[in-house]
């Protein structure tokens, strides 16, 4: 199992940006089959909703609402995950929660999340 903590979240004026980074740690299995990392959202009274993934080979996918704002990058020598949030939006205000996928079974972790607000 892998354990991953989010920090970086905080208060952003529309236009803004944030840089959300997640730490995960665990035993060495877990950890050295991490394959996929990436970002979820979950705003008050909606579902969780995907954001970005990186790959183990940096390759990378945004949602929509997204693309082109947000860039996720990871170092697996520190076994980290960023999240560079750039032209902040209202609508992106929510709980960001880091993913991980590991083990046999791509088995997905989740961080506690962090909270980001954008006011207008």
């Amino acid at each position: 199992q892998v354990q991953l903590v989010e920090s970086g979240g905080g208060l952003a004026q529309a236009g803004g940006s944030l840089r959300l980074s997640c730490v995960a740690s665990g035993s060495i299995f877990s950890i050295n089959t991490i394959n996929t990392m990436g970002w979820f959202r979950q705003a008050p009274g909606k579902q969780r909703e995907w954001v970005a993934t990186i790959f183990r080979s940096n390759s990378v996918t945004y949602a929509s609402t997204v693309k082109g704002r947000f860039t996720i990058s990871r170092d697996n020598a520190e076994n980290t995950v960023s999240l560079q949030m750039n032209s902040l939006k209202p609508e992106d205000t929510a709980l960001y929660y880091c993913s991980a996928e590991s083990g046999n079974w791509n088995t997905r972790n989740w961080g506690q999340g962090t909270q980001v607000t954008v006011s207008s």
